[in-house]
């Protein structure tokens, strides 16, 4: 008998944001249906980059059956994945203070509601590691009660670095299903000569022109460099090139601030990227020198919007719309490396093709 045409996976992507997620989905194959966030401001950069539907909602106070309002979708729909990668600041293990993040310190409890009234064939989650070990997670809540609906379940802290990223940033994964008996994230291939450097990322001067601090690239490019300070300026050059530290000024009592003359610690912060090693983790602070190693190697200024934008594997071509850099880099921080959601959607494909076959079989 003639087999089958396989179907495609389709998605809808909850706290979707500048739409790192979509765009790796895309890129494999898996058509996103609709992207779902709070905040107006992604909308732009959402639906003009990935052609996609964005619905500006809050989960929190969205019933799930209203979700058909806005996108047609139905329950029980096998090739369906809901992915629910919510803000996650509340349990990252970075002592910092929480108010502000913990009104959605419980968003996964309200992604879990559409999955349990939709009952799509497969979830997705990304979160800081501290979503699977700070009490009073509700992830362990959410295991609870999709299992009893038969999904099922892998998870595990990975490092984007090994999926094509050019950046150390080390996220919560999980992934569940309730079409199959087991289910696996990609493996991490620790080959150091397939790790994208920051030189390999950013180091082509004929796509990243050399420019000042303060620069202002008016195209869609967005090569675009917060200013510096007099003083930080100073600093600046004081700092070696290629992964130099503030350590190089410490005993200048100008350069010199006064909350490390007594505290040996955080070297990353007013520290320059290295050229043969990924950059840090990405933040939403990452235009400036003084929140951690987001220098230039070489030229004295913090790293610019697209080289940000960059090191977190978004396309040359991705435009961030807004008119202030602040929440351009706020876009870029939060998101999902769009290479590692690729590599996420290349899992799900492989799984949902082989289940999909399976069932051929059975019915042959």
């Amino acid at each position: 008998m003639k087999e089958e045409r396989l179907e495609e996976l389709k998605a809808l992507d909850f706290f979707c944001g500048a739409g790192g997620v979509t765009c790796g989905f895309q890129k494999v194959g898996i058509k996103v249906l609709a992207g779902i966030d709070i905040d107006s401001k992604f909308k732009d950069t959402y639906e003009k980059n990935n052609n996609t539907l964005f619905i500006n909602k809050d989960v929190s106070n969205l019933s799930p059956a209203d979700l058909t309002k806005y996108i047609n979708i139905r329950n029980n729909d096998d090739n369906l994945i809901f992915v629910g990668c919510s803000p996650c600041q509340y349990y990252s293990n970075l002592k910092s203070d929480k108010t502000k993040s913990k009104v959605g310190r419980l968003l996964l409890d309200d992604f879990k509601e559409f999955v349990l009234y939709y009952k799509p064939g497969f979830v997705f989650i990304e979160n800081v590691p501290g979503l699977e070990t700070k009490p009073g997670s509700p992830l362990h809540r959410f295991k609870k009660e999709l299992r009893k609906e038969g999904y099922i379940f892998d998870q595990t802290v990975l490092n984007s670095k090994y999926f094509g990223v050019p950046q150390s940033r080390r996220r919560f994964v999980l992934i569940g299903t309730r079409l199959l008996k087991n289910i696996e994230l990609p493996k991490q291939v620790r080959k150091k000569d397939e790790i994208i450097t920051v030189e390999k990322a950013i180091g082509d001067y004929n796509v990243f022109p050399k420019i000042d601090m303060g620069h202002k690239d008016d195209t869609d490019f967005q090569h675009t460099v917060a200013r510096l300070s007099d003083l930080n300026m100073r600093r600046m050059i004081a700092t070696p090139q290629n992964g130099g530290t503030r350590q190089a000024w410490s005993s200048n009592e100008e350069l010199q601030l006064e909350c490390y003359k007594d505290h040996d610690g955080h070297y990353d912060v007013y520290g320059r990227l290295f050229w043969d090693k990924p950059a840090p983790t990405i933040t939403t602070r990452f235009i400036y020198t003084s929140t951690g190693r987001y220098s230039h190697p070489e030229q004295n200024r913090a790293i610019s919007l697209r080289e940000g934008a960059t090191l977190q594997s978004f396309p040359l071509d991705y435009k961030f719309y807004s008119h202030n850099q602040g929440a351009i880099a706020t876009m870029i921080g939060n998101a999902v490396p769009p290479k590692l959601a690729e590599a996420i959607g290349h899992s799900l494909n492989t799984h949902w093709h082989k289940w999909q076959i399976s069932k051929q079989g059975q019915e042959l």
